[in-house]
């Protein structure tokens, strides 16, 4: 599934740096439109007579910049700060949380000034030393489809790789992963894919590989030696979804168990959990992107939570939260015994 925009728009002062010069150079040379624009943040002129158009025409759009900013945000509960290196992603996800954060114009970005990200997160390492320091890659974004035009994760792992006190994170949907197999990681960077059962991609999670295919290249990242965790995100109640969910479950681990016996070990794997939540805005986002969405959205179903944020989210009410979380736990007991839960909410 490899991704190539319809357009290209750059910073002009991305072209300061070697990997915004060859990136614009390139697109020009396949004859793919590039033009320049005064901010990766303001975008405008995409066509779309409807909010679903320019939806798709933004998924469609690359834009090329340079990340600016002191520090780097929090990443709770992922991580203590994320390593901005790419915004939103190819993928079409019809619950994805960046409808409420980039709104209905979720365009790409990519950032070239990797170097200095790079000797930003030195910096804050330093600072918490003797501590390690965790740096989350995918916080806004799933930067696999991207890695074929700036090869910052390869960057970033051999970086965290040198680091005794720095540990890198990513999570990804997507399956293009040969590239970062045979890195000097030295167990530094984990590794994690986004699961979910079949039903739920099939009516959900467009443009993105199916779980046996993310599942196989989970097998390769598991034979290359990296730690290897899962997301199962997001989790939703439907009708037989405990059966489908275990289903999940048995599949990845015989699937991993064949991939690399040697390298298979249930109890070094992580799990992260996360249900289906929704903002208002988020809700109103979506039915204009995707007005036939079958997403189950009633507020009446749903508490209401404040999140870290400062805005709400509707979730599951206390008693359906916990049968999710009882038996999301049984899953990873019975299938993977000794994993460790990071978190569920």
């Amino acid at each position: 599934m490899n991704f190539e925009p319809k357009q290209v728009f750059y910073e002009p002062e991305a072209l300061n740096y070697p990997l915004g010069k060859k990136l614009v150079d390139y697109f020009r040379q396949i004859k793919i439109p590039v033009k320049a624009t005064s901010s990766h943040n303001r975008i405008t002129g995409l066509s779309g007579d409807t909010a679903a158009k320019t939806y798709f025409e933004a998924k469609k759009t690359l834009v090329i910049g340079v990340k600016r900013g002191k520090t780097f945000q929090t990443c709770k509960p992922s991580a203590h700060y994320q390593l901005p290196l790419t915004t939103s992603c190819p993928g079409m996800c019809e619950y994805c949380y960046l409808a409420t954060t980039l709104g209905a114009r979720p365009y790409i970005r990519i950032y070239v000034n990797i170097n200095e990200l790079l000797e930003k997160a030195q910096t804050l390492i330093q600072e918490r030393l003797p501590e390690i320091t965790y740096f989350e890659g995918a916080a806004v974004s799933d930067p696999i489809p991207m890695e074929q035009y700036t090869g910052s994760l390869r960057k970033s792992i051999e970086f965290f790789g040198r680091q005794p006190q720095g540990r890198f994170r990513f999570v990804t949907k997507f399956t293009d992963v040969d590239s970062l197999l045979n890195l000097e990681h030295h167990g530094h960077t984990r590794f994690r894919f986004s699961l979910n059962c079949e039903e739920i991609i099939r009516n959900y999670e467009h443009g993105t590989p199916s779980a046996e295919n993310r599942i196989k290249a989970a097998g390769k990242v598991l034979r290359a030696g990296y730690p290897l965790g899962f997301i199962i995100a997001p989790i939703i109640r439907f009708e037989n979804w405990m059966d489908q969910y275990e289903k999940l479950f048995a599949d990845l681990a015989e699937q991993l168990k064949a991939a690399s016996p040697a390298n298979f070990s249930p109890a070094a794997l992580t799990f992260e959990f996360i249900t289906h939540r929704f903002s208002s805005r988020a809700k109103s986002n979506i039915l204009n992107i995707y007005p036939q969405t079958s997403l189950p959205m009633d507020e009446a179903s749903r508490k209401f939570k404040f999140g870290q944020f400062g805005y709400g989210k509707y979730v599951y009410p206390p008693v359906e939260m916990e049968e999710i979380k009882t038996s999301f736990l049984a899953f990873m007991n019975r299938h993977f015994p000794g994993a460790k839960a990071k978190y569920f909410i």
